[in-house]
């Protein structure tokens, strides 16, 4: 495990006690799913957090005009994170308090990975199929990768599924080339 990432974790497991203690953990979970999916699809974002040779000082002063609609807790996040100079865990941590906060929750997250971006009626099939292969309440998150060609992905804890149509393209040139 990197470094950063037991960083993340650590800040993860304070940011979700100060939340559950305030009283504001779903709203804080809220903010933490739309960073970390802000950081991770928009690449400009990703690249100015990451750069070492920017200041932190401008640094939070974009993230908290970026993200003006977030929690106190949350901006008190930013304000940690000025004070340590450690911007470039930003998304790590929102990752890893998503993960805590559904577990404390009895919430389990389920990948699907698609193509194209998914309709409601396709999320609702996948929500209906996933609910009965856990008993734990279901959160869906959504990735698009184009090179599976067709169909999805699921993945829900160690277990996967894959109906893509790159897999099945490659199971029967397995089978051809035998």
């Amino acid at each position: 495990m990197a470094v950063g990432t037991r960083a993340a974790i650590r800040y993860a497991k304070a940011i979700l006690d100060l939340a559950n203690s305030k009283g504001v953990a779903e709203a804080v979970d809220t903010d933490m799913k739309s960073i970390a999916l802000t950081i991770s699809t928009n690449q400009e974002l990703n690249t100015f957090i990451q750069n070492p040779t920017m200041s932190v000082e401008i640094k939070e002063k974009v993230v908290l005009e970026v993200f003006a609609n977030i929690n106190g807790v949350t901006k008190g996040l930013f304000h940690l994170l000025f004070e340590n100079k450690r911007f470039e865990i930003l998304e790590a941590i929102a990752t890893e308090y998503v993960k805590l906060f559904g577990e404390n929750n009895g919430i389990e997250i389920a990948k699907v990975t698609t193509a194209f971006p998914m309709d409601a009626a396709l999320e609702a099939q996948i929500l209906a199929k996933v609910s009965t292969l856990s008993d734990k309440k279901i959160s869906i998150e959504k990735h698009i990768d184009p090179s599976i060609i067709g169909g999805f992905i699921l993945r829900i804890g160690d277990k996967q599924y894959n109906a893509s149509v790159a897999n099945r393209l490659q199971v029967l040139k397995k089978e051809l080339s035998n």
